[in-house]
């Protein structure tokens, strides 16, 4: 089957290595360098199952920035460009996944188009009356930073959603979709739960689900600012919490508070679609991830520090990825409370952030910093241990 994939972020990389196995697949980016890196074989994202695949040379897999030929021979077009919050509309930004719409309209208007992006609860349907001759369904993707092939080779369900469960062409189209993922997999396909449902019920899934992973995120950090400032072992309470196998132990490692590309834009747009909905949590949820962030900083802040490091812009070990890291709102915190801060990260392309001097070397980092703030421990810091100011209880991401 001829496939193509619109974005080679970690969610359209991934996409494009698994259904590469068995399928011709065209990833389609608008920046030559990545492209370039792709054909070549090697991966512009760190993913370690990425990287693998893509150096095996065993993929039926293209770059191209050339969008029109890729989609104008293509039977599936998958979706899977950025969609970045916008706080000033309150919304998430589709105008990558309408300008890929509306060249397919021109090139491709049979080809069935399955949007990957993280989208608003109602935009699948929306965007079908926007555009009445496509064919749009929606299946939202439930990956790691980091982990995004290896979530896709092992998934703990795939979902693919249509506007109409009634039209049982759609729903044909869907099931091919979903079997393309799982004959795809290294799982059984008969072993992966596949759901087709309706299309705001899906997009509500993935919002939902995200948000509470970061409410399990911003429960276990409040259980660690509450042990801190009583002087009790945040270890010790998380341990004979997630004791009760009804809590269990995910997502119950204490951090800086949530970041990265999911989890902050989709609890906002959550919060968002609950407009006329009674709520609490929801908002409590978003606030909490600030609230988090200043108690950070006023720890910090109360060993009287000349000079802070901040160890590493990171959201997590085997990440490059530096968007919506929650160390930044600390950093804030620490700048308008006027505090000098010098940063250590080796994979920045830029020599300062809001003014502060981004260093790559970490001996004089180390030297220079009376406390060195980080929100993953890490075994380069542990000559300098006595420094460190981190809430990294097990070392995991």
């Amino acid at each position: 089957m001829n496939i193509a994939v619109a974005g080679t972020g970690y969610v359209g990389l991934s996409l494009a290595c698994l259904l590469s196995q068995h399928n011709t697949v065209h990833a389609v980016d608008i920046a030559p360098e990545k492209v370039d890196m792709i054909n070549r074989g090697v991966s512009p994202i760190k993913d370690a199952e990425i990287e693998r695949f893509l150096a095996s040379g065993r993929l039926d897999l293209t770059a191209t920035l050339d969008a029109s030929a890729a989609y104008a021979n293509a039977e599936f077009i998958v979706i899977a460009t950025p969609t970045n919050y916008d706080d000033e509309h309150g919304s998430f930004d589709t105008s990558s996944i309408e300008a890929v719409l509306d060249i397919v309209r021109e090139v491709n208007p049979e080809a069935y188009i399955i949007i990957k992006s993280t989208i608003p609860v109602g935009y699948t349907q929306d965007v079908s009356q926007r555009y009445p001759e496509l064919n749009i369904l929606f299946s939202p993707e439930f990956l790691r930073e980091g982990k995004a092939l290896y979530d896709n080779l092992h998934p703990s369900r795939i979902i693919v959603s249509v506007t109409d469960l009634t039209c049982d062409q759609d729903v044909e189209h869907a099931n091919t979709f979903a079997h393309l993922l799982a004959e795809s997999a290294d799982e059984p396909a008969d072993s992966i739960p596949v759901l087709v449902i309706q299309s705001s019920e899906a997009e509500a899934v993935k919002l939902f689900a995200n948000t509470y992973l970061a409410l399990r995120v911003s429960y276990f950090n409040e259980l660690d600012t509450y042990a801190e400032m009583r002087g009790l072992s945040s270890e010790n309470i998380i341990k004979g919490v997630c004791l009760d196998p009804r809590i269990g132990d995910g997502y119950n490692n204490p951090s800086f508070g949530y970041g990265g590309y999911c989890l902050p834009k989709d609890t906002k747009q959550l919060l968002a679609n609950f407009e006329n909905v009674p709520q609490n949590l929801i908002r409590a949820i978003v606030d909490a991830n600030a609230t988090r962030k200043a108690f950070i900083a006023k720890q910090i802040e109360a060993r009287n520090p000349k000079l802070v490091g901040v160890y590493r812009l990171t959201m997590k070990e085997g990440s490059d990825n530096f968007r919506a890291s929650s160390i930044f709102g600390v950093i804030d915190n620490l700048l308008n409370d006027g505090y000098r801060v010098l940063i250590y990260e080796p994979m920045s392309k830029q020599e300062d952030y809001a003014g502060c001097k981004i260093t790559k070397d970490l001996d004089e980092f180390k030297q220079k910093c009376d406390v060195i703030v980080a929100n993953r421990a890490d075994d380069a810091l542990a000559d300098c241990s006595e420094k460190v100011y981190t809430r990294d209880l097990w070392h995991t991401s």
